[in-house]
């Protein structure tokens, strides 16, 4: 009798693991659902710079895109010259006129691995219109690398990219894709996943393509390079409301100037640009309002030469 109760007491125990498991599997879906559908939503936090195409026989409206937006300021494409996986050498010069996708991914990333076969049907639906350039940011060998694009039958170039990443202001999430319009000008950058149809939408309109929504402009105050956070006036979680203009300018001065203590080695404005979750460039940005209030202005020595 004992053994039977047991026995009942072991199954048990397997069947409360097993809905366990399966409710983690369930919310990992959903997760990665969700984070498809913010990516689809032109007002989601966090992708304030996403541009959005309505997609075709969709009946879901939070899935629909409203404006394909590129940066007015766009910088010109860091430029590189290194080999892909096949010897082949691959550079940004050779790549002007093409619309390109500089997709920075690791195999070892799930979100990555999602986003391949997106990346492959646009590679194919364009053809030689748009270059896709995959930058692996694995510390795996090579070899590694191509045996896996192999296994995934990636049709566009892998080049291994820990030193590019650095050109591009680094990437600290992955997948992270830069869009180059046919003159070398990085115009969007999109972290995370993305529907196709926002990329397919930012294809065409580059190739002067119809395409049935507008094209916006925004100025990349951080979005795309964080070398450009000193052109923001605003910053995620930073409340500079009662502030004059003159005392604003000095904030925000201060704010580029100095540099966060979270270990990210960026400036305090970067680091809000980069990662608005980070409560110590929020707290070091908040007290440097409350010193501007109270009329202290202390700014760094190199920056008061």
């Amino acid at each position: 009798m004992e053994s039977k109760v047991k026995d009942v007491k072991r199954s048990s125990i397997a069947l409360s693991a097993a809905l366990a498991l399966l409710a983690v599997l369930l919310v990992t879906v959903a997760a990665v659902r969700a984070r498809r559908v913010a990516a689809a939503n032109p007002t989601a936090a966090g992708s304030p710079a996403a541009g959005k195409q309505p997609q075709e026989d969709s009946s879901d409206d939070a899935d629909k895109l409203t404006a394909v937006r590129f940066a007015s300021n766009a910088a010109p494409v860091p430029p590189f010259l290194v080999n892909d996986l096949d010897g082949n050498i691959i550079s940004t010069a050779a790549l002007h006129g093409k619309v390109v996708l500089l997709n920075f991914w690791a195999t070892w990333c799930p979100p990555c691995q999602e986003e391949i076969p997106e990346m492959i049907e646009l590679q194919s639906r364009y053809k030689d219109r748009l270059e896709i350039v995959g930058v692996s940011m694995d510390d795996d060998p090579p070899a590694a690398v191509k045996a896996f694009a192999k296994q995934e039958r990636i049709n566009y170039p892998i080049v291994m990219g820990s030193q590019i990443s650095t050109e591009y202001g680094g990437v600290p999430a992955l997948p992270t894709s830069f869009v180059v319009n046919p003159d070398g000008r990085v115009v969007q950058k999109h972290v995370g996943l993305y529907p196709i149809e926002v990329y397919d939408a930012e294809v065409r309109a580059l190739l002067g393509l119809p395409i049935n929504i507008p094209v916006e402009t925004f100025v990349d105050t951080g979005q795309i390079f964080l070398k450009n956070a000193a052109l923001a006036t605003e910053l995620a979680g930073v409340d500079f409301k009662g502030l004059t203009p003159a005392q604003k300018h000095a904030a925000l001065k201060r704010m580029n100037a100095e540099t966060c203590t979270c270990g990210c080695k960026l400036t305090i404005a970067q680091c809000r640009i980069n990662e608005g979750s980070c409560s110590v460039s929020k707290d070091l940005a908040a007290k440097i309002v409350r010193e501007i209030v109270a009329g202290k202005n202390p700014l760094p020595t190199a920056i008061n030469r």
